[in-house]
């Protein structure tokens, strides 16, 4: 069989719909702006209106992106943001970034109960009600030739055991990464795909005081040499969103530069 393939076409996403929570700092901003740079029509969603504002005001008219304030811990407050994004863009989304998350670090032997309840509203329970509610949004922009994509941001700590004792966060990417798997099934059967990216060390507001402390153990720790940068995630994202990722479904993709993959 011979393939005739335009790459630009191949990963192009312009024209797109995207929701990125999480979106006005760290990985979710990479992504967030790397969609918009690529003509995607892009909403970011986070409790700090002034840190969301900050970002579009970056970009300039390097793009596309509206600010929603959105408290993504209560299953309320992900339908409210459900609502709102229906009621934009006519009931349809293509593409669902599920970034926001919560983290914390504390021994083992006085881990508090609210650190799991915490952790576990945002990373677990709200990606999945934010999920439920948009996909029905998410099912009417799809079609059999392009599904409309949910992009789950996991973490290489649900991949290996991690070197702090965040003993709640650990467990919630773990469970982000399995949920991703059975959501892939339970939504294939609607034109949606369900992935989850496991990013390693990167520049965010959740690393900042770990690299600033021992950064350069870190990149020592990388087999290649380095933490991420923005193009680094863009890139994985922009690929699950376009023709050249819409056959991937259910998996987990570490982006670590080896961390996971080269022990």
């Amino acid at each position: 069989m011979t393939v005739n393939v335009n790459v630009s076409d191949l990963f192009s996403i312009d024209g797109k719909v995207a929701l990125v929570t999480g979106g006005g700092s760290g990985i979710g901003w990479m992504i967030a702006e790397g969609y918009a740079r690529a003509g995607v029509k892009v909403y970011i969603a986070s409790r700090k209106e002034a840190e969301l504002e900050a970002r579009i005001a970056e970009l300039g008219d390097g793009g596309d992106v509206t600010a929603i304030v959105a408290d993504l811990s209560t299953e309320a407050g992900c339908n409210a943001l459900g609502d709102e994004i229906e009621s934009r863009e006519n009931g349809k989304l293509d593409i669902l970034v599920n970034n926001a998350g919560a983290n914390w670090g504390e021994p083992y032997e006085t881990f508090p109960e609210s650190a799991w309840n915490r952790v576990l509203d945002v990373n677990v329970k709200g990606v999945f009600a934010l999920t439920r509610r948009l996909t029905g949004a998410l099912e009417a922009a799809a079609s059999h030739e392009d599904p409309s994509r949910v992009i789950n941001i996991g973490s290489i700590d649900g991949l290996t055991v991690p070197a702090l004792e965040t003993f709640s966060y650990s467990a919630s990417k773990a469970a982000v990464h399995h949920m991703s798997r059975v959501l892939a099934k339970k939504l294939a059967p609607k034109r949606i795909t369900v992935n989850a990216v496991a990013p390693g060390p990167f520049q965010s507001r959740m690393m900042k005081a770990t690299l600033e402390n021992v950064g350069e153990a870190i990149n020592k720790m990388v087999p290649l040499g380095r933490i991420g940068n923005p193009e680094d995630m863009a890139g994985i994202a922009i690929f699950l969103a376009s023709r050249a990722g819409q056959y991937v479904n259910g998996t987990v993709i570490p982006v670590d530069g080896g961390i996971s993959g080269c022990r």
